[in-house]
């Protein structure tokens, strides 16, 4: 059983594959003392239109420099849906002798295409790995699986991978069952945690046979990120004896653990719903590492793709009202701390709408004669009742994005009644959920202004 680290390649996703080069080089001094076999540092790519950083294209002279750092077997990683046979060369000629294996990333339905790509790889001398995703929807896939023959004698290593990390030991026997009655190529697992069940899983892959574990250092990966490389240690040492410098090991983590800080990533309640529900984790990586978005707000999305929906509620078009002039409140202090000061300007000038673009200070404002409009996106239903709890008296109008909404809608039913949606958000090409977005768009022909 051999064991691959792809930390600087599956951790990319959250530094956009930057690293400095003295995190990269403790990090490979540590691996050297361990009993890693190969060291996955990045991907090999043609240019992007948007930036990535240096370990996604990995120029020769980093590849040269890792090179220097390390007694381990190299390894690159290709993205099978942007690479072309004709790139081949371009790619990997500059980089023959610095590194022992490639490995493509594959959608199942890619299958054909990606072993002629990598019958091109193979013939640069290259060990070819086909890192295959969503292996929990395998079964239902009758054309994928009878392609699987001709894998033989062109990978070296078919790796099977946890895409939503939804999968249980039980799925891991039946599939490793599965594929092996198709091809007899050394296998591999690569786990991600969204159950935390990367380390049951890929303990339950080494029992079945496969030879090739992923890990990588502190679980460093996309989304929810991938069985630890510390742990799977730790637990290799006292099951099979095997020999591990706890000391090295200590340094690896050391050397991320900033990184770990910074990033924050591991499970939450959104990626153990995408993993049980093998939902794609882009979307929830990008609204968890916002921060833009509350949990709830996350969790209402997930439901709705469960549930193969657009959107859970539909509601009237909103018709705003003429007004003099328009105040926007938000969620700051600085309200709090004006609070006399803004009652009594709203009190002298009644015309004036109030467009909350949050609903935090919403109870400053609950007894003026103004026209009251709610911005409820996301969260804000809920916060609108924890800042008003009693809403039997609610006279504002809430206002919601366009439908579809990407996260869901929650709307106390208190407040229904007086809920709208916009027709459309005319002034922005981004953000077109965002509070100041709904808030700013209030329509000018509706101010009358002397």
């Amino acid at each position: 059983m051999k064991i691959l680290d792809c930390t600087l390649r599956d951790g990319g996703y959250y530094t956009n594959w930057d690293f400095d080069r003295p995190l990269v080089d403790q990090y490979l001094r540590a691996l050297n003392a361990l009993p890693i076999d190969y060291i996955e540092v990045g991907y090999r790519s043609p240019l992007q239109q948007q930036y990535y950083g240096k370990y996604f294209y990995l120029p020769v002279y980093e590849l040269k420099h890792i090179r220097q750092q390390t007694n381990k077997k190299l390894a690159i990683i290709l993205n099978e849906k942007d690479i072309s046979v004709h790139q081949i060369d371009e790619l990997l000629s500059p980089i023959n002798g610095l590194v022992e294996m490639v490995r493509m990333a594959i959608d199942p339905n890619n299958i054909t295409r990606a072993i002629e790509l990598a019958k091109a790889i193979k013939s640069y001398g290259f060990e070819v790995g086909f890192n295959v995703m969503y292996m929990s929807k395998w079964k239902s896939n009758l054309e994928f699986i009878e392609a699987l023959p001709m894998v033989e004698g062109v990978a070296d290593c078919f790796y099977m991978v946890d895409s939503y990390g939804g999968v249980f030991p039980e799925d891991v026997v039946e599939i490793v069952d599965l594929v092996r009655s198709k091809l007899s190529c050394p296998l591999g697992f690569h786990g991600h945690d969204n159950l935390e069940m990367a380390l049951a899983n890929s303990i339950t892959a080494i029992a079945e046979g496969v030879e090739f574990i992923d890990s990588t250092i502190l679980g460093m990966g996309r989304g929810a990120g991938n069985l630890k490389t510390e742990l799977l240690l730790t637990v290799l040492n006292k099951r099979m004896a095997l020999e591990v410098d706890f000391g090295a090991l200590e340094l690896a983590v050391s050397a991320l653990s900033s990184l770990h800080d910074e990033y924050g990533w591991g499970t939450n309640l959104p990626y153990m719903i995408s993993g049980s529900n093998s939902l794609p984790q882009k979307d929830v990586m990008d609204w968890v590492t916002t921060r833009f978005y509350s949990l709830n707000s996350i969790v209402q999305a997930l439901d709705n793709k469960r549930n193969r929906i657009d959107d859970n509620r539909k509601f009237s078009i909103c018709r705003f009202e003429p007004a003099s002039s328009v105040l926007i409140v938000g969620g700051g202090p600085s309200i709090s701390n004006n609070v006399e000061g803004i009652v009594a300007y709203l009190q002298k000038h009644p015309d004036m709408a109030v467009i909350h673009a949050s609903s935090k200070n919403a109870a400053f404002f609950r007894n003026l004669p103004n026209r009251q409009y709610f911005c409820l996106v996301g969260n804000e239903g809920r916060r609108l009742e924890n800042t008003l709890p009693n809403l039997s008296g609610f006279n504002g109008i809430c206002v919601l994005p366009p439908y579809p909404r990407k996260m869901g809608t929650y709307v106390p039913e208190e407040v229904a009644a007086e809920t709208y949606e916009l027709q459309e958000v005319d002034f922005a090409d981004k953000l077109k959920d965002a509070h100041t977005t709904l808030a700013l768009q209030y329509p000018p022909d509706q101010l009358h202004i002397a």
